[in-house]
């Protein structure tokens, strides 16, 4: 597997979590406008909306974007065991010396 492949799921995971925020935030946005959700105090308001954003797209992200989670998750795991790995075998090797 490649660098360039091992990357991108990172950055997919990112970019679509990014986008299920972002998501989240215009739809609440909206529904704040139209007086469906209770406005914020004052000036507030879009700070209310950034906060509430970020409570509703955390479970949805968890729940949505388990597949690539996981993708990216095994990709980890690979390149920690490649780095033990060496490490084992600069470890080994400076015995052997």
């Amino acid at each position: 597997m490649t660098a360039t492949t091992r990357s991108s799921a990172t950055l997919k995971y990112t970019l679509m979590r990014v986008g299920v925020f972002a998501g989240c935030f215009v739809v609440l946005y909206a529904l704040v406008y139209f007086g469906l959700i209770p406005r914020g105090l004052g000036e507030s308001n879009a700070l209310w909306v950034l906060l509430l954003s970020i409570v509703v797209s955390a479970p949805l992200s968890f729940v949505l974007l388990r597949r690539q989670r996981d993708a990216m998750s095994e990709q980890i795991v690979e390149k920690v065991g490649h780095a033990k790995a060496r490490l084992e075998a600069n470890r080994t090797q400076e015995d052997g010396v």
